[in-house]
């Protein structure tokens, strides 16, 4: 696909990241914007974080800074500094994906480089962000879900807390709302002259995904004539959720005969639909349900009637089943089979390990007749130093051989 013809095309980042928070530039790098991550001389630790480890380099790594070129600079040295600044001029963002003010204290927060460049959009993404009394705790991915809400402790066997197992949210969409945050304040500076000063906290993105359930509490905390639960459940309140379902029938998980299926008849249409297509209207007319969100909680005739239904099929041809007659019915993955699944096949051909070093899923945004440009594989540390210097900044031999003496990138060489 021609550059061009890139969504991102012509949008320049600058990113000074630590581990997780880096997907910021990458959701923008997968668009096809330019991403310049800038790196300490000793490189982001990124690259030993997590696991697995693969040729050396951690998945984690290996997604997350795919797509980016890599610059060491020494920012203790005025001339890393200077050399910053330099690629912040010609760029529509920077990214502080680390503690608040730790560009700052090189002389490279909001209010500096609004000097160099006075439209620039600035994103500082943290923990628990720029304000509050959390502001300055060091973090990892899992405290903005178990702050938020999101996980619970469990129990091993000797009674000890553990973390069980479960898919982070705060870590991974932070970076998001980041990302969609940096296009606006883009579109706004190219449209007006305009800068963006950008505050994005992980722990905020966990509470924000979890609205519903958190919402609803508040909803309940007011007077139960003002605030009542769903008419098909004779308006009486449910536990905020998918706590709420907890007794639900026709929204429920079954056994097929070779896995396990989610079935989600909640609407009398589809209720109907099921009934007719497994030959059991008998089901429909002794239990027909309400129009819209009825679950048939605690129903355990009716419950145990399914089980046996379920039972006699195969979780595809479920689905198979599922789509003939119209009624919502799905295969139940895991993050180890789901790879498997032919809807995943389809919409995410997976980057191979041959060329970006790790078995990588893409994008999830889908352009209709168009596709998005194949990231490069992760860098390594300053693997794009004289590019950069050269391409981007037009800096001759002469004044990078300066730079190096004078150690901008790194110990002199």
């Amino acid at each position: 696909m021609a550059e061009t013809a890139r969504p991102l095309a012509g949008v320049r980042i600058i990113e000074s990241s630590l581990l997780g928070p880096g997907a910021v530039g990458t959701h923008l790098a997968d668009l096809g914007a330019e991403v310049i991550k800038v790196e300490s001389p000793a490189g982001d630790y990124i690259r030993r974080m997590t696991w697995p480890i693969i040729e050396g380099d951690s998945l984690l790594h290996h997604h997350i800074s795919r797509g980016k070129r890599s610059i060491t600079l020494d920012l203790r040295t005025p001339e890393g500094v200077e050399v910053y600044k330099d690629l912040v001029r010609g760029a529509d963002a920077v990214v502080e994906a680390m503690r608040p003010g730790a560009l700052a204290r090189r002389g490279l927060g909001f209010d500096d480089l609004k000097e160099v460049n006075p439209s620039i959009v600035f994103c500082t993404i943290s923990g628990y962000g720029m304000t509050g009394p959390y502001k300055d705790l060091p973090s990892h991915g899992i405290a903005y879900d178990a702050w938020g809400g999101l996980i619970s402790p469990g129990r091993d066997e000797e009674g000890f807390p553990r973390i069980d197992e479960h898919a982070s949210v705060g870590m991974h969409s932070g970076p998001l709302f980041a990302a969609y945050g940096i296009l606006a304040g883009i579109i706004r500076a190219r449209s007006t002259g305009e800068p963006t000063y950008l505050d994005i906290a992980q722990s905020d993105a966990s509470v924000a995904m979890d609205w519903l359930r958190i919402e609803t509490y508040l909803a309940y905390e007011r007077p139960e004539d003002v605030v009542t639960g769903n008419p098909s459940d004779d308006y009486e309140r449910r536990e905020p959720g998918t706590a709420g379902m907890l007794g639900g029938v026709r929204y429920q998980f079954y056994d097929s005969s070779d896995g396990m299926v989610l079935f989600m008849s909640s609407e009398q249409e589809f209720w109907k639909n099921f009934c007719s297509g497994v030959d059991r209207m008998d089901l429909f007319e002794k239990w027909p349900g309400s129009q819209y969100g009825d679950h048939a909680r605690g129903n355990r005739e009716l419950q145990r009637e399914l089980v046996a239904i379920f039972a006699s099929k195969t979780t595809e041809e479920w689905v198979e089943f599922a789509d003939e007659v119209n009624t919502p019915i799905c295969p139940v993955n895991t993050p180890k089979t789901v790879a498997d699944d032919p809807q995943f096949q389809d919409r995410f051909p997976l980057l191979g390990h041959e060329e970006h070093g790790a078995d990588m899923i893409g994008s999830a945004i889908h352009l209709v007749g168009e596709e998005l440009p194949v990231p490069t594989r992760a860098p390594t540390v300053g693997q794009h130093n004289d590019e950069i210097l050269a391409d981007v900044l037009g800096y001759d031999a002469a004044k990078v051989a300066a730079l190096r003496a004078a150690g901008a990138l790194g110990s002199p060489q």
